[in-house]
């Protein structure tokens, strides 16, 4: 049984089908590398996976038994999923911390009131920024890091939601080598502990290195899936990289 799945899942933007009836699979312990050429889709189904932007037809599963036909942003968090994007979101105008201790805590209305932030809250979110070199930085207000600083912090909050499926759109871009580093171990750690890890990202050596499985999409379909050196070898993915 898939952790995550579409069934005929599709989207039209302006009578533009940006996911075409697309039926795919996602399984626990795996890192799936999610490619394709611009405008393929990938960003799309990742915002529909999410519920950042409602679908038109089909449906979307979660674990075993769960098929949902509607998904409503604030709902992603009960079905176990959580997400990056290509453009940071923090939570600018508060400490490096504070947007760990945010994920950590109570998020529903009536424990939140009473919860207090105890000690091993505080020991969680500093064990996360530790594992991405922001420990130091840790009473810094976000909007004080570096570009490659935020992406560091989207991804170690991204951990703090205790999730069991972690969508990652482009999480290295922009980012040093020792950054990227740093990232590639969080990804593997989420596959050792048995996570769903999707992974959208360009860069095909890092593809080759980290993913399990590598799903092509074009022109909002499924293009080619299967074992990365195989896949990527493909005529079919090379011409839609880079044409015939």
């Amino acid at each position: 049984m898939p952790a995550l799945a579409t069934k005929n899942l599709t989207k039209h933007f302006d009578g533009v089908a940006a996911v075409k009836s697309l039926s795919v699979e996602f399984r626990a312990g795996e890192i799936t590398g999610l490619i394709g050429p611009n405008g393929s889709g990938k960003s799309t189904l990742i915002n529909l996976l999410t519920g950042l932007i409602p679908w038109d037809a089909g449906a979307v599963c979660v674990g075993e038994g769960t098929k949902l036909f509607r998904l409503k942003p604030y709902e992603v968090t009960d079905y176990k999923i959580t997400r990056t994007f290509q453009e940071v979101r923090l939570f600018e105008q508060l400490p490096v911390i504070d947007n760990l201790l945010i994920a950590l805590t109570e998020r529903a209305v009536w424990p939140a009131l009473f919860e207090r932030h105890q000690t091993f809250h505080r020991a969680a979110a500093e064990e996360l920024l530790r594992a991405v070199d922001l420990l130091d930085k840790r009473d810094k207000l976000a909007n004080q890091l570096s570009y490659g600083q935020r992406k560091l912090l989207e991804i170690a909050r991204a951990r703090a939601m205790a999730a069991d499926i972690y969508l990652f759109d482009e999480p290295f871009a922009g980012l040093f080598p020792k950054m990227v580093k740093l990232v590639a171990d969080v990804l593997k750690d989420l596959r050792v502990a048995g996570k769903t890890v999707v992974l959208v990202e360009h860069n095909m050596n890092l593809i080759r290195e980290l993913s399990d499985r590598v799903m092509v999409m074009d022109a909002g379909q499924l293009l080619a899936e299967g074992e990365p050196a195989r896949v990527l070898a493909s005529r079919a993915v090379v011409e839609a990289y880079l044409g015939e």
